[in-house]
């Protein structure tokens, strides 16, 4: 993520006017306008994949899955965020611009965005009492990571390669990770001879 040259700073009324209007996406941290980096292809692809695969699993349930364009509000008039993928099996989630009781949010790692991921945005994420699980996912090379709250609210990690199936009981899925890998392209590390 990239901040707006000038540290753009409005209002949460003034974002969730203001950011629907604007051709790139914008998150909102506390006052200040946070511009969205772009993605790769293999980042565009996990995603897609992560979406359908979900999608279609709960086509018939009363969840519903969405996918880059939808934010999730973490904390009313502070944060509002982009995840990559988020998943809402509450009624109460009706307003048209944003989710406010997801149960799983899936962020696709990239270089650029990984520690905000893995760290501050984890930190606001935890804080939602609907959130059940938090899942990483590595695009250079085939490795998910889960975190679900267990019943004592704490936060456990899960680890999945690439030949393993990923249970997702928040929503009470199984995927292949495999699947979830579907026609990306790995680099290969160059080798000297």
């Amino acid at each position: 993520m990239v901040a707006l040259p000038d540290n753009t700073l409005m209002s949460a009324e003034e974002y969730l006017v203001w950011e629907p209007t604007q051709e790139e996406r914008y998150e909102y941290w506390d006052g200040e306008v946070v511009m969205m980096s772009g993605g790769t292809r293999n980042h565009n692809r996990i995603s897609g994949n992560f979406f359908k695969l979900l999608d279609d699993t709960l086509a018939d349930r009363t969840c519903e899955v969405y996918i880059v364009d939808v934010k999730v509000q973490i904390e009313p008039g502070q944060k509002y965020f982009y995840p990559d993928v988020v998943v809402t099996c509450d009624d109460r989630d009706s307003d048209p611009q944003l989710i406010q009781f997801p149960c799983l949010i899936i962020e696709v790692l990239s270089p650029s965005t990984e520690a905000v991921d893995r760290g501050k945005k984890f930190a606001k994420y935890r804080q939602s009492p609907t959130l059940q699980e938090y899942v990483l996912v590595e695009v250079a090379q085939p490795s998910v990571e889960v975190f679900r709250r267990n019943e004592q609210g704490k936060w456990v990690l899960s680890e999945y390669n690439l030949d393993e199936r990923l249970r997702l009981e928040s929503v009470n899925v199984e995927i292949a990770i495999a699947h979830l890998y579907r026609q990306v392209q790995f680099e290969t590390e160059a080798t000297e001879n």
